[in-house]
């Protein structure tokens, strides 16, 4: 089985980095219990087929599944609904190309791309184009100029702040 996987090099991430990331998690996990949906970090894979033919394994910085049964092993088979990556000077690059064509592909309902530098998110939502083809479109830019407007869009009942989000991510000791 090829599974033609690609090392990124993951080498001085920053801990604002993680902080992003367990921010989310932590915000939105207790919303979630009891229901069929799960919110997990950066500690998941996902194996998916590309339309290339190819097999590819992700793991996404945090991710919300609600087809807990497909997987095999640990390694799911079957696309997140929602999909964060927070961006690293080592893996913007492949955060905003590669991922995010695999995960258009995949058709994954929602990617949020958060820079904790600019303190930013790209939310974009998967829609279909005139030939029915799945594409991601820009559904909003998220700063501290328009903060109030973050939500998760495919998941109207989650609630997470943009201050809940970025919580510490300034600590002067980092």
């Amino acid at each position: 089985m090829d599974l033609n996987l690609q090392i990124t090099d993951m080498a001085g991430s920053r801990p604002e980095h993680s902080t992003v990331i367990v921010n989310f998690v932590a915000a939105v996990r207790k919303q979630l219990m009891n229901s069929a949906c799960y919110v997990f970090s950066d500690n998941i894979q996902y194996r998916f087929h590309t339309d290339e033919g190819e097999d590819k394994i992700v793991i996404p910085d945090a991710s919300i599944n609600c087809r807990m049964k497909a997987r095999r092993g640990s390694t799911f088979i079957d696309a997140p609904r929602f999909v964060m990556e927070v961006l690293s000077e080592s893996t913007e690059k492949y955060d905003r190309g590669e991922k995010k064509e695999l995960y258009r592909q995949q058709e994954v309902d929602e990617y949020w791309i958060v820079d904790w530098r600019k303190k930013q998110i790209e939310i974009y939502t998967l829609d279909y184009d005139e030939k029915q083809e799945p594409q991601y479109y820009l559904w909003e830019t998220i700063t501290e100029k328009n903060k109030e407007n973050l939500k998760i869009v495919h998941f109207p009942n989650l609630k997470i702040t943009f201050d809940e989000l970025f919580a510490e991510v300034d600590i002067e000791y980092w």
